[in-house]
């Protein structure tokens, strides 16, 4: 059974997402502020996180961030505003997903569900067959789910990853910002721009020496990414 950590400081939020998951067959864990949900993820194996933005003595944000320094697991924010840059802002501190309050407690379910298969196909093995990908220094091993640059690790999120191993697996290959949301997200891409936008940075400025000036990852102007060719 996978468990799920829930953090906000409204109890009956808390409650109401522990019943819909726990009809999902998933074991709930509780928190209801950042410094708690620091303290589960250490003494408990916690596939998923879902954490509220704004808290009492963490908050959601920082919270994230000291989560980032050692793990991948899948994060999914949970915000009572609406705006871009909000959303942008928890996606550029290392969340995977976000979800805006007032939410559908269906569609909190199907993101959860749809992180959590994009992060258990990140952990297996599924071939025996060597699949690597060399572009110039970058290196993918997808039986070992392993990133390197110049013979660096690179840690990526799940969805970092799968984004990186889209393009290179397609080298040449220019993909649209809808293409890359739908391959990845599996959903229609309805207002994706910043989503993939967000996460397009962040694997630059893992596997590039400088960002600004891209070895692999191009963008083409009005059109989308690709990777250059080896």
């Amino acid at each position: 059974m996978q468990n799920i950590l829930v953090c906000d400081d409204d109890k009956e939020i808390v409650d109401a997402i522990e019943i819909y998951l726990q009809q999902e067959g998933f074991n709930i864990l509780k928190a209801y502020d950042g410094i708690q949900a620091l303290e589960m993820l250490k003494s408990n194996e916690v596939h998923l996180l879902v954490i509220d933005v704004m808290m009492p003595k963490l908050d959601g944000i920082r919270a994230t961030l000291k989560i980032r320094e050692e793990s991948s697991i899948p994060i999914i924010i949970l915000s009572a505003k609406s705006e871009d840059s909000d959303k942008i802002l928890g996606l550029n501190i290392g969340a995977d997903d976000y979800v805006t309050k007032p939410f559908n407690p269906l569609e909190l379910v199907a993101r959860v569900k749809s992180q959590l298969r994009r992060y258990t196909q990140l952990g297996n093995v599924i071939s025996e067959e060597s699949q690597t990908f060399q572009v110039g220094g970058l290196f993918i091993n997808d039986d070992l789910k392993e990133v390197t640059v110049d013979g660096e690790p690179v840690r990526m999120t799940p969805i970092e990853y799968n984004i990186l191993l889209l393009l290179v697996k397609n080298q040449g290959k220019v993909f649209s910002i809808d293409q890359i949301y739908e391959n990845i997200w599996n959903e229609d891409a309805i207002g994706a721009d910043n989503t993939v936008a967000v996460h397009i940075r962040h694997i630059r400025e893992k596997i590039e020496i400088n960002p600004r000036e891209p070895r692999y990852l191009k963008v083409v102007w009005g059109v989308g990414y690709k990777i250059e060719k080896g």
